[in-house]
């Protein structure tokens, strides 16, 4: 990160060398303040990247100020320390630093506002009640097939949010090893296990103020819900490797395209977690309950490829349109962008057609014999399918279902 700007203030920012100098160290330039009122002035006149307090102000001033400055510096960084006490600790220091900066790092990522297209009923009325939602601090739960968009709905919520301010932090907790979830959510301190050289911060944290978005919270090992359940009940927890507890202001929404609830019955899940979880839960329904989306969508996804890929803007023939609405989608959203942009690759002229659209090469039936197939069948079936296809290889199945090969082996486990 490049020209990034901190303002120190503290009545005695001479004394201050060892913060200066780190500070500096990474890229910062200071401006100092020694009192609460020039502070806010100077957050008035300039933008900050990072604002550092000193506790030697009472802790009404720094209320005042933290409360005073948010409101005029709303993207800053704020940071109250006892900053004498860590210029003479210059390895808690440059911690402390890291951890900032980290952070920084964090609130400076791009957002880009979520892209939901919703021409359907069901959808509309949807993302009004989530605009609803948004506004409320309550947890989330988001339920539904694999594809169907739950972590771009999850990023509309928290758009939609008084926390909007804050970060947009997500854990696909279904890609991590079992072994470094914990680590991944809740940080951990220097030497905490082989390996880590540095205190590092977990989501939770990089998400105070902001909203952890816990992609396929299915997948979290028995052994570590109980933990997780302490800091969605408490907002508190200690980093692993850690003896002290840390505070923080969590929005959580959570996805699962399992049935929860057999889960829990199961033994999975904890029944106590999901509770705390599932304060309002919303259902995202497949593609093929929301046809009057398939084509908007079809040409959103076509203006992306072609944008990606160098091309002109290409249409869909009438044809095509038909063989879009007729196609069942097992895999939902996902699986019409990768066919949109199979087809734009491959395709020289400027028009698709209907022979241009690679769905026979994935199709399951929804109807067998006459007969609605039940939805874990339909799941079945496709999952089935593409593993054939792909001589039982599951890395390769796993990307083709857009979904981590431990969810899949969890999966052919329940199917097998």
């Amino acid at each position: 990160m490049n020209s990034l700007k901190a303002l120190v203030v503290s009545p005695v920012y001479e004394k201050l060398h060892p913060l200066s100098a780190m500070l500096k160290d990474r890229s910062f330039v200071l401006h100092y303040e020694r009192d609460i009122e020039g502070a806010l002035n100077a957050l008035k006149d300039n933008e900050f990247d990072l604002v550092v307090c000193d506790q030697k102000f009472s802790a009404d001033e720094q209320k005042v100020f933290v409360k005073e400055g948010k409101k005029v510096a709303p993207e800053s960084l704020f940071l109250l320390w006892d900053l004498l006490s860590k210029c003479l600790k210059p390895q808690g220091l440059r911690v402390s630093i890291g951890d900032a900066v980290q952070r920084l790092e964090e609130l400076k990522k791009p957002k880009a506002r979520s892209k939901i297209i919703a021409e359907s009923r069901v959808m509309k009325d949807l993302l009004r009640d989530a605009k609803k939602i948004a506004r409320s601090h309550a947890n989330v739960f988001i339920s539904g097939e694999s594809g169907t968009g739950k972590e771009v709905l999850a990023a509309f919520i928290h758009e939609h949010s008084p926390r909007v301010a804050g970060s947009f932090i997500k854990l696909n907790c279904a890609a991590l090893p079992e072994n470094l979830i914990e680590s991944e959510l809740f940080g951990h301190e220097k030497g905490a296990f082989t390996g880590a050289l540095a205190r590092r911060l977990g989501r939770f944290e990089l998400a105070d103020k902001g909203t952890l978005l816990l992609d396929e919270i299915s997948e979290v090992p028995l052994s570590l819900q109980a933990k997780l359940l302490r800091v969605v009940q408490e907002g508190e927890f200690e980093r692993l490797g850690g003896m002290r507890s840390q505070k923080v202001d969590v929005r959580l929404i959570s996805t699962s395209n399992r049935n929860m609830k057999e889960a829990t019955q199961e033994g999975i899940f904890r029944e106590d977690l999901y509770y705390r979880l599932n304060v309002v839960p919303i259902h995202l329904p497949p593609l093929r309950e929301r046809v009057e989306d398939i084509l908007p969508l079809a040409e959103y996804f076509i203006e992306l490829a072609c944008k990606k890929n160098g091309k002109e803007l290409m249409t869909l023939s009438e044809a095509a349109r038909e063989r879009l609405l007729a196609y069942a989608f097992p895999g939902n959203i996902r699986e019409l962008a990768n066919i949109i942009e199979h087809t734009v690759v491959l395709d020289k002229a400027g028009v698709i057609e209907a022979e241009h659209l690679p769905l026979d090469k994935f199709k399951t039936p929804v109807i067998e014999s006459g007969k609605h197939l039940p939805l874990h069948e339909v799941e079945k079936n496709y999952i089935l399918k593409i593993l054939d296809l792909c001589n039982g290889n599951r890395t390769h199945a796993s990307r083709i279902l857009g979904i981590h090969v431990r969810t899949l082996r969890n999966k052919i486990k329940i199917y097998s």
